[in-house]
Formats: structure tokens, C-alpha cells, sequence
């Protein structure tokens, strides 16, 4: 087993009884039509898809106390391509998938769909060697923090719309303005809303979004919005 796999088996906290599922789940359609190799991850993937959404429900349903369309949106935050890419970069994966020497040169590895793919795939392969608690452990020990993050604030993708609607009482629009810093795996973005250039809140986050939300709630907090 080539040490990319081993990192990444590492990263996971799993190891698998059969490293042909590993194999399998790292090797993207390109390498198939390079090399000898007759199937890609893509089966894997769809079957990951599911067991990832699963783990996920399940972790929202018993571990916060959330409505129905609170969940949903928590999940969707946690389930999508970008985050699935995210934390396969810090896992390794992208060190470890198997692609044609073209897709390779084009810069495969930093691309989000391919990875994102690949750790779906990754997923529905524990499931298979391991059954749905190595699974579960394995998916929780990289999307605990990122749900809790959500899970937080479930409602925060209504605040900036809370907002505009208490600052369209005096015929007022806010706007936003949103910088980043640090490398891609972990950015940190930091967002200031103003209004007539009055700064009225600031917020930090993971993404724009998320930034851009909670520099809306901190303004309904300054203006002691009482559902803020």
C-alpha cells in the first residue's frame, strides 16, 4: 500500500480489512480508460452520498434540538460539494486518488468535484469493510465541528433579511463588504455591514455566508432587535 493511503487511512481513523475497497474508492473515471483498471469510484460514490446523509440526519435528529426545517438546512450547509472537498484536502485524499496523467497535469487533485467525489466514495467504503459504526466514527470525527458550527445558529441564514427589513422602515439598505485570509483548506472571511457608512456590526466565519450573517446579527444586537 503506497503511503498516501496509509496517511489517508490515518487521517480517517479507520483500516481497512480489504485495501481493494480503498483502491477502488480512489480511482477516478480518468485512470480507468489510462490503465488497466476496468471500474472507477463512481458506484461507490452514490452509495457514499447516502450513507453520508444518513450519518448526518442521524447525528441531527439525537444530538441537537432542531425542527424539521432547521436540520435540513443544517445539513446542507455540512453535505455539499465545497465541504466534502474541504475535508478532503485535510484528510489527504487528494494526495491519494488515482487519475490519468492528463487529468493529473490539468490540476485534478485541487479540483472540488473530483475530491468531493472521491471522499463520498471513501465513505460508502468503510461502510462496506466495516459496516455503519466505522462508518459513523469516521464521518463524525471530521463533521462534528462543522455541524456544531451550524447547528449553533440554524436560523442564521435570516438574519441579514431580518435586517434589511428593520433598516427598510426608515428607507435605509445595508451593504457588505467581505474580505478573506488564510490558505484554502481553512479561509477565514471577516465581513463589516454598513449603512450610509455607519458601521453597524462585523462578523468572522468559515465563508461569506456565514460572516455576512453573523455581522447582520451582531447589527440587530446593537440596535437590541429583540429576535435577534
Amino acid at each position: 500500500m503506497a503511503e498516501p493511503e496509509r496517511a489517508l487511512q490515518a487521517a480517517i481513523g479507520y483500516t481497512f480489512a480489504d485495501p481493494s475497497l480503498l483502491d477502488l474508492a480512489l480511482t477516478h473515471r480518468s485512470f480507468t480508460a489510462e490503465e488497466d483498471v476496468d471500474e472507477s469510484n463512481e458506484r461507490l460514490e452514490f452509495l457514499g452520498d447516502a450513507v453520508l446523509g444518513l450519518i448526518i440526519s442521524t447525528e441531527l435528529h439525537e444530538a441537537w434540538d432542531l425542527s424539521e426545517g432547521e436540520m435540513a438546512k443544517v445539513r446542507a450547509a455540512v453535505v455539499n460539494e465545497s465541504t466534502l472537498a474541504a475535508v478532503a484536502r485535510d484528510a489527504g485524499l487528494d494526495n491519494a486518488v488515482r487519475m490519468s496523467r492528463g487529468e493529473d497535469a490539468s490540476g485534478g487533485r485541487t479540483k472540488a468535484s473530483i475530491l468531493a467525489d472521491a471522499m463520498e466514495a471513501v465513505i460508502a467504503a468503510v461502510f462496506l469493510d466495516g459496516g455503519l459504526e466505522a462508518a459513523r466514527r469516521a464521518v463524525l470525527a471530521r463533521w462534528r465541528p462543522l455541524i456544531a458550527e451550524r447547528a449553533a445558529v440554524p436560523g442564521e441564514r435570516d438574519y441579514k433579511t431580518r435586517l434589511q427589513e428593520v433598516l427598510a422602515r426608515d428607507g435605509r439598505l445595508p451593504v457588505y463588504d467581505v474580505s478573506g485570509s488564510g490558505p484554502d483548506h481553512s479561509r477565514v472571511f471577516d465581513a463589516v455591514v454598513r449603512v450610509d457608512g455607519e458601521v453597524l456590526g462585523r462578523g468572522s466565519g468559515s465563508s461569506k455566508k456565514r460572516a455576512q450573517q453573523l455581522a447582520a446579527r451582531a447589527a440587530l444586537e446593537a440596535r437590541g432587535v429583540a429576535d435577534a
